[in-house]
């Protein structure tokens, strides 16, 4: 066996026991690394493989070092075969010919190496079995340093290069590209959202000196409202919610509804446009007709011309358990959701109760803040089970491709990690302070703490914080585990290398063979995995969701994703060139599912946006007493404000009398020395027997009503954008017509020439 190895030591010239008639190649396509195994059985399968490979034509070199390093080259036909079976041409440039070809045979190489098998005593084994079995460590194509300067380009200054996107194809494949291409559209078309985002908080600001219900707050200081926990917690006025009433006034105000449906609009013709742009890509690059199950059965002729195709299945069995396995890890993490609300209430009540005025003032603030911190933090530790959970599920799926396999995972990860990420602030949007009572009778957990209300300057406060913390927090430390945690650990492996290999003898023989030097610098480089250019992916569609689903409340997020962006662009260019190895190129004409999971975000964006205005917000109560209740119903148009009036309307009356503990409150007085008798508290109900007013469900059937118009209005308008935006551009359509007729007339002459002969 040993016989057969074309073994280059650590000189030029090839050995006198190597057959010279056997051409070595300039570039090598992987290479495969593994121990010196002291075990005969791992030898044994490993040169068994080794074998395998060379059957098909593979030419193989090992280097010595600490490592065995097995560089693999495929035979040309490989190139040969495909090109004929796909009925492709090449490039017509010389220099992206050979760019094609290379990023090509990776790719060959790569299916081949997952898909040989191998007997070994009475069993059958493939690559990964035998990774998992430490036969082999790891394999890895090559990167070509030539390339790295070109990619050092990339950079803010160069989002809409299309050179760059175009040697990232030939480089990376067609897959890393669109993505760029993608996050560099994406990234373009942010800043459209973030401007009016910016243009809305620069209202509030300068307008909420002049809003009169932050006046009437400010201005509440005999306003006493009722205390925020059962035990030591004072009657408080209103007024020292002042400066929080004027911050909510920021982003919640006339121009939210506005930037709501702009929005709206804005995620369905940035789909339209992308939808055209890629269009625009993909012609160039000649992979409209591209057929993606067709590439994959020439894969596997080219890897086993007698290997059986995998035929399409499913398993009525199999689906209902992953059905019933994957609800209940959604039913877990809404628990999870659930258990941070308890915390939230647990530490409002300790606050409160706590004897520093700080702490006791601000114990609602705080546990917001608190809340948001530890959601952040169920958030990085869920993801890591939820990406095994959806690993197990498409297993037990068993996909018939890996663009299946893919598929399926993509659809578990994003739902789970939407849940994981979104589950506490829905509870926050729309059920914070709806479902817990009211003063004497508030619904408590397990029978001992009330839940908690909504930040006494409203509801909105509150989900506006929790989206601040968790965005800010994701992608600033984002940044950090993505490209820092890697250069950190590149930099530890070179280290290590060099005091181990620290001798003449070892730098001797780096200039005598320069596939070393390369191979061990490849090999330093970070791992990557089939899911490399996922998580890129997932990463962006999670900010995606924080930027359309609830920038009512948020309407900073496009401008925060806009910068970060910025950055993500340049950082993942240096990565894949200079921290991992290189990624195995995937050829691919669209971004596949990801843009439905987009389309699916732009739905739940106008819904959710809809249901932050017309429940969280305040602006359909302020409408309706503006028409119904106030001065301006009463054609009062004499200088005085539609809403004067407003904040008294909106609160209701309880008495301290009605407290199981009033006896103790007695005595209670207020800054001028009058006896406090009763609280105010956010609600519409009767002050006699604390039903709800004629009012609440006035204002019930306007938010109703506002949420059907709303998202009937946006959902029309995102249809019409859709309608009114091709998907492929006219000048496209016209291009690929001529090339189907001139292909069409082409053959006909060959059926011509062929009858006349």
């Amino acid at each position: 066996m040993q016989n057969n190895i074309v073994l280059m030591p650590m000189r030029d010239h090839p050995s006198d026991d190597i057959d010279p008639l056997i051409p070595m190649p300039d570039k090598w396509d992987f290479v495969l690394v593994c121990d010196y195994h002291k075990s005969f059985h791992k030898k044994d399968m490993k040169e068994a493989f080794l074998e395998e490979l060379r059957k098909k034509g593979f030419i193989i070199k090992t280097i010595k070092d600490k490592k065995l390093f097995h560089g693999i080259c495929a035979p040309s036909s490989v190139i040969r075969k495909y090109k004929c079976l796909m009925s492709e041409g090449l490039s017509a440039q010389p220099e992206e010919e050979h760019q094609e070809i290379t990023s090509l045979r990776i790719r060959i190489v790569n299916f081949i190496l997952l898909n040989t098998e191998m007997f070994y005593r009475n069993s059958k084994w493939n690559f990964q079995e035998l990774i998992e079995e430490n036969v082999f460590e790891t394999a890895f194509p090559l990167h070509e340093r030539e390339k790295l300067d070109t990619f050092q380009k990339i950079s803010w200054r160069s989002l809409r290069n299309k050179q760059l996107v175009k040697d990232l194809r030939m480089y990376f494949g067609e897959k890393a590209a669109l993505y760029f291409a993608w996050l560099q559209w994406y990234t373009c078309v942010l800043l459209v959202a973030a401007v009016p985002g910016i243009i809305l908080v620069i209202y509030g600001f300068l307008s909420f000196n002049r809003s009169q219900v932050s006046q009437e707050i400010c201005a509440a200081n005999s306003t006493f409202m009722c205390p925020l926990c059962d035990q030591k917690c004072p009657f408080w006025p209103l007024s020292e919610t002042c400066t929080y009433a004027k911050f909510t006034h920021l982003f919640d105000n006339e121009g939210t509804v506005v930037f709501a449906i702009f929005m709206a609009l804005w995620a369905t013709v940035y789909l339209e446009l992308w939808k055209r742009h890629r269009a625009n890509v993909i012609s160039e690059w000649n992979l409209y007709w591209w057929d993606e199950e067709k590439d994959d059965v020439t894969m596997e002729l080219i890897s086993n011309p007698d290997r059986e195709i995998r035929m399409y299945q499913h398993s009525y069995v199999r689906t209902t358990i992953v059905l019933i396995l994957f609800s209940l890890m959604i039913c877990l993490l809404i628990g999870i959701a659930l258990a941070i609300v308890v915390f939230r209430v647990v530490v409002t009540v300790l606050l409160a109760q706590s004897r520093s005025d700080f702490f006791r003032e601000r114990a609602t603030t705080l546990a917001v803040v608190s809340g948001a911190v530890l959601h952040y933090l169920s958030i990085v530790t869920m993801s890591k089970v939820n990406r095994r959970v959806a690993v197990y599920l498409c297993d037990l799926e068993k996909p018939r491709t890996s663009s299946e396999c893919e598929n399926s995972f993509t659809v578990k990860i994003f739902t789970l990690q939407f849940v994981n990420h979104f589950s506490s602030l829905i509870y926050v949007a729309f059920f914070l302070g709806r479902i817990n009572g009211r003063p004497g009778n508030y619904v408590r957990v397990a029978g001992k703490w009330r839940l908690e209300e909504c930040h006494p300057s409203g509801c909105l406060l509150d989900l506006f914080i929790q989206m601040a913390i968790i965005m800010t927090l994701k992608q600033t430390l984002n940044h950090l585990e993505e490209y820092l945690l890697p250069w950190i650990k590149y930099q530890c492996r070179k280290l290590c290398a060099k005091s181990k290999n620290h001798s003449k003898i070892h730098t001797a023989e780096l200039a005598q063979d320069k596939c070393k030097e390369d191979w061990l610098w490849n090999y330093q480089l970070n791992e990557v995995n089939l899911f490399s250019l996922f998580n890129e992916y997932l990463e962006m569609m999670i900010q995606y969701s924080f930027t359309t689903i609830f920038v009512a409340a948020f309407p900073l997020a496009p401008l925060l994703a806009f910068i970060n962006n910025l950055i993500e662009i340049r950082y993942d260019a240096i990565k894949m060139m200079t921290l991992q190895r290189r990624m195995v190129p995937r050829k691919a004409k669209d971004i596949g599912i990801w843009l439905q999971v987009l389309e699916a975000i732009g739905i739940l964006a106008v819904i959710a946006n809809g249901l932050v205005i017309s429940i969280t917000s305040d602006f359909i109560p302020m409408q309706v007493y503006k028409y119904t209740h106030g001065p301006c119903a009463q054609k009062n148009y004499s200088g005085i404000d539609c809403l004067t009036g407003y904040v008294n309307r909106s609160l209701s009356v309880f008495y301290v009398q009605d407290l199981k503990n009033h006896n103790e409150l007695s005595d209670l007085k207020d800054s001028m020395g009058n006896k406090i008798t009763h609280c105010r508290y956010r609600d519409y109900r009767n002050s006699d027997d604390y039903s709800y007013t004629d009012e609440f469900w006035h204002v019930f059937a306007a938010r109703l009503a506002f949420l059907i118009l709303f998202e009937h209005v946006a959902l029309c308008i995102k249809l019409i954008a859709a309608w009114f935006v091709p998907d492929v551009p006219r000048r496209v359509k016209n291009q690929l017509l001529k090339d189907k007729c001139e292909k069409l007339k082409k053959q006909l002459c060959d059926m011509d020439n062929s009858t006349e002969v």
